[in-house]
């Protein structure tokens, strides 16, 4: 993947090709970002451009058969660790090394795909990935050999933040002191959720949103007119892979939409109303059936909802990009009921339901009790 191929983040490619070219490698860098703003595939092409030898440019291919291993992610002085968890094939004690071809053809579909769809390639949409111990002691093998070809040796290490604490602690000596010219790259979505011991021996590098410009661009590129390219860059709010959900309108799922809608018109109802209280245990119950990640990532879509809820609420319809097609509602009639009476609450218990169901709570008891306080909240705008 070489960094032409990459959209956007035109000053990311410049510091990191001018850093290579003077030598100035970093040997622990945390790339810092949403999986929509291209991080994974910024940093294929970074390992790509320094292993490879690229520095005639980016419209130098440099040294072909190199390229060519990297267009498979078989050059065997790249390595990498990803969240995994025990499926029908692997059933016990998995690492990234049991999932590598999955994990190249996820890379070459979808480099811009999000955890969620890892999981689901996986067939672990239902469970919690994580990087364990033996991923780390997996990382210690691999990077205590001798680079293959005489170079460097590039660990990226996807999803940093699920580096569970034991594993993190058997790889801090390494990042700290890594063998000559062994260089990790890890990326997050997240960085607070990321030990401080190994944020303290990395050098960060933050990737913005992707500009709606490059987003568009890419989109005509793809055979969508202009004024449709224009439409989905906007409401991607500089998220490509979305971009290219949206764009699929086969695929273009409207579950979470359907909840959020079922779950804010119970919870009107409910004020006053004992019968609209079984509304919301039902509606409990029938989220909490889903995986653990399919919650998380449904409450998350929440907290964007009621964010754009509240930027139409203060006239600020320029920077709100959702789109509901669900039957008879408006987020323009819902935008009144979120203000900064109760904004900052809403975001609180959002996040701390986010929190209780990562740390495996009962999530029925935990979204029942979401529901009853957003009944309260919302009247109190």
């Amino acid at each position: 993947m070489l960094f032409k191929d990459i959209l956007g983040q035109e000053h990311i490619k410049k510091h990191l090709t001018v850093s290579a070219e003077q030598d100035r490698i970093p040997h622990a860098q945390l790339f810092v970002g949403a999986e929509g703003s291209g991080v994974l595939a910024m940093a294929i092409a970074y390992a790509q451009y320094i292993l490879c030898k690229n520095t005639g440019g980016e419209n130098d291919t440099g040294v072909q058969a190199c390229n060519l291993k990297f267009a498979n992610l078989g050059h065997p002085d790249l390595h990498f660790a990803f969240p995994v968890a025990a499926n029908s094939k692997i059933k016990s004690r998995p690492v990234s090394n049991n999932f590598l071809e999955e994990w190249r053809q996820f890379v070459k579909e979808r480099p811009y795909g999000t955890l969620f769809e890892w999981y689901q390639m996986l067939g672990i949409e239902n469970k919690q990935g994580q990087i364990g111990v033996d991923e780390a002691q997996e990382i210690v093998k691999s990077l205590s050999l001798k680079p293959y070809e005489g170079g460097y040796k590039v660990m990226i290490i996807w999803m940093a933040e699920k580096l569970n604490t034991s594993a993190a602690n058997k790889l801090l000596k390494l990042i700290e002191e890594p063998p000559n010219k062994t260089l990790f790259i890890l990326i997050a979505k997240e960085e607070e959720q990321i030990i401080q011991t190994i944020l303290s021996r990395c050098q960060i590098l933050h990737f913005p949103p992707l500009a709606e410009i490059a987003i568009r661009e890419k989109l005509v590129e793809q055979h969508l007119s202009e004024t449709e390219a224009v439409k989905i860059a906007h409401q991607a709010n500089g998220d490509y892979n979305r971009a290219m959900v949206l764009a699929d309108a086969d695929n273009n799922d409207l579950t979470f939409e359907t909840w959020f809608v079922q779950w804010v018109r119970s919870a009107f109802r409910a004020k006053g109303n004992k019968a609209a209280i079984h509304d919301l245990i039902a509606w409990g119950e029938q989220i909490a059936a889903t995986g653990r990640e399919t919650q998380k990532l449904f409450l998350n879509y929440c907290l964007d909802v009621f964010r754009q809820a509240l930027l139409l609420n203060y006239n600020a319809g320029s920077l709100v990009f959702m789109e509901f097609r669900v039957e008879n509602f408006k987020l323009e009639k819902f935008a009144p009921f979120v203000s900064g009476n109760n904004i900052n609450e809403i975001t609180r218990e959002l996040q701390d339901a986010i929190y209780h169901i990562e740390r495996n709570g009962n999530s029925k008891i935990i979204l029942t009790d979401l529901s009853i306080k957003l009944t309260r909240l919302l009247h109190k705008y």
